[in-house]
């Protein structure tokens, strides 16, 4: 099996080096048409991860998740998670210029101010869009920032995959195998003033934080909110989506961290308010929500 799973790795990787050299010297129409084919065939073959989107949907919406509704949304969602796919591979040949356009941001002017005033700012934001556009579209605004990367395979892939980011202008902190001080150099980033961007509503190993969210309980990373309660920095949803051809960025106002309490259950409070602003967001967009894994803890096996 571990041979079957390593063959399998690289081909993924030949794929996305192949997307990154091939994607970009092609007419972009023509390549997205491929590409929401690409996405059908998946959704007509409802295997496990289209299973999957279809039930995390169905608690966002309420749809019966093996209801007609249901199928129409769950291939949206399919067409938009490959047409994220799709842009990232032609993302580094675009100009900034043209990124910075192309986004219609709402609450630029908290990041703006934040930075303006010498205050870290920590942008949080669920898995919607495109949020390596919306990381190209914050660099071209003047803010370049750090983010942390879960370390993919095979090697190859993860190595890619950071010099696409880093080739946007982002700093990117290796999740495991670095030098195990990543919290630290955020907190250093946002205490000296820096901006700092975050994955931040899964999280399903025991550092997480329990939350409510659409009527029952996940987990959350404690990062975003730890570094709020611990450095003072100002913690911003930030909610993605495709807007036409275009993207929306929703960055709303800051989560207020409680004057009282233990910092346990401040960081409690922060998670979960950072939370209801995710579910708002999701509710509005929820094509665009890419959540193809298990999320609530009653859904994982026992």
């Amino acid at each position: 099996m571990s041979e079957q799973a390593s063959f399998g790795d690289r081909v993924v990787a030949a794929g996305f080096a192949a997307g990154w050299k091939l994607v970009p010297l092609l007419p972009e129409r023509p390549t997205a048409a491929v590409f929401r084919l690409l996405a059908d065939r998946v959704w007509r073959r409802r295997g496990k991860s289209v299973r999957r989107l279809e039930s995390n949907l169905s608690r966002v919406t309420g749809l019966d998740p093996d209801g007609r509704e249901m199928r129409e949304l769950s291939r949206a969602g399919m067409r938009s998670y490959f047409r994220y796919f799709h842009e990232v591979f032609r993302l580094p040949s675009m100009r900034t210029e043209e990124i910075v356009a192309r986004s219609h941001v709402i609450g630029v002017e908290h990041v703006h101010e934040n930075v303006a005033a010498g205050r870290g700012v920590v942008l949080a934001l669920p898995h919607m869009g495109n949020w390596d556009q919306a990381g190209a579209w914050l660099v071209g605004v003047g803010h370049p920032f750090t983010t942390v990367a879960e370390r993919l395979k095979p090697e190859s892939l993860f190595r890619r995959y950071v010099a696409f980011r880093e080739g946007l202008g982002m700093e990117v902190l290796p999740l495991t195998g670095g030098d195990g001080h990543n919290f630290g150099t955020l907190a250093t980033r946002v205490r000296k003033g820096g901006v700092v961007c975050l994955p931040a509503e899964r999280d399903l190993t025991k550092g997480g934080i329990e939350v409510r969210f659409f009527g029952a309980t996940t987990k959350v990373p404690a990062g975003p909110p730890l570094l709020a309660v611990q450095t003072g920095a100002a913690l911003l949803p930030a909610i993605l989506y495709f807007e036409g051809d275009d993207w929306g960025i929703h960055i709303h106002p800051e989560i207020p961290v409680p004057a009282e309490g233990t910092r346990q259950e401040k960081v409690a409070a922060v998670a979960q308010g950072l939370t209801d602003v995710f579910e708002k967001g999701i509710s509005e967009h929820p094509e665009d929500w890419h959540m193809l894994q298990r999320l609530w803890l009653e859904d994982l096996p026992r």
